[in-house]
């Protein structure tokens, strides 16, 4: 996975949640209804702690040492490595998550695999992303180069992130989406409504098996 600037940046990665405080609270709540309500978890590329200390996620794993210090002030155990190579014997989780995590993987498929093989039978995998095809997306894509994070990111549609789930054995996908504006007019939580196609931030909820 891609730390360097996750390492650099460490400020203007959390100034950004407190920027887009109202953005931030519509994504947390978008993925808060596709995750089970229970059952052992585990964040994948936990960043700084903001999605799984509110979502009661107490374990992620993390490259960069800088966010892995801040997610572990927020109480989450870090684990020091990336989604392609989990440190975790087969089959011990009942569900894992990854929240704008994808466009920062070296290499997705592998990183699928990796937790396909980390999940309980029936197990769900709950991703959050950016939609290259939003709004949103279209404008993080065409300003990619003025953006310390963006620069060094592959963007993905969901149809994309779609076809690499099934390739490494996932299916049973539920999609919700939200963010229907520009971030700068959203000044309370964003309408929540299933599907995809319209909303910037997209979860897709997919299982093992």
């Amino acid at each position: 996975m891609k730390v360097q600037p996750f390492e650099k940046y460490t400020g203007q990665y959390e100034d950004w949640f407190e920027k887009n405080h109202w953005v931030y609270q519509s994504e947390l709540q978008a993925v808060r209804e596709q995750l089970p309500e229970q059952g052992k978890g585990l964040e994948i590329g936990v960043g700084s702690g903001r999605f799984a200390s509110p979502l009661g996620i107490n374990l992620g794993v993390e490259p960069s040492p800088k966010m892995g210090e801040l997610a572990k002030a927020r109480g989450i155990k870090v684990v020091d490595a990336g989604g392609e190579a989990l440190p975790f014997n087969d089959s011990q989780f009942d569900f894992a998550l990854m929240v704008t995590t994808i466009c920062f993987l070296d290499d997705i498929e592998k990183a699928f695999r990796e937790t396909y093989r980390v999940l309980k039978p029936n197990g769900h995998l709950i991703i959050g992303f950016v939609d290259k095809n939003s709004p949103v997306g279209k404008i993080y894509q065409k300003h990619k180069d003025k953006s310390e994070f963006y620069k060094i990111a592959t963007f993905y549609s969901v149809d994309e992130v779609v076809l690499y789930l099934k390739k490494t054995g996932f299916g049973h996908f539920v999609f919700n989406q939200t963010i229907f504006k520009d971030l700068k007019e959203i000044k309370n939580i964003e309408l929540i409504k299933s599907g995809y196609g319209d909303g910037s931030f997209v979860v897709i909820n997919a299982r093992k098996g």
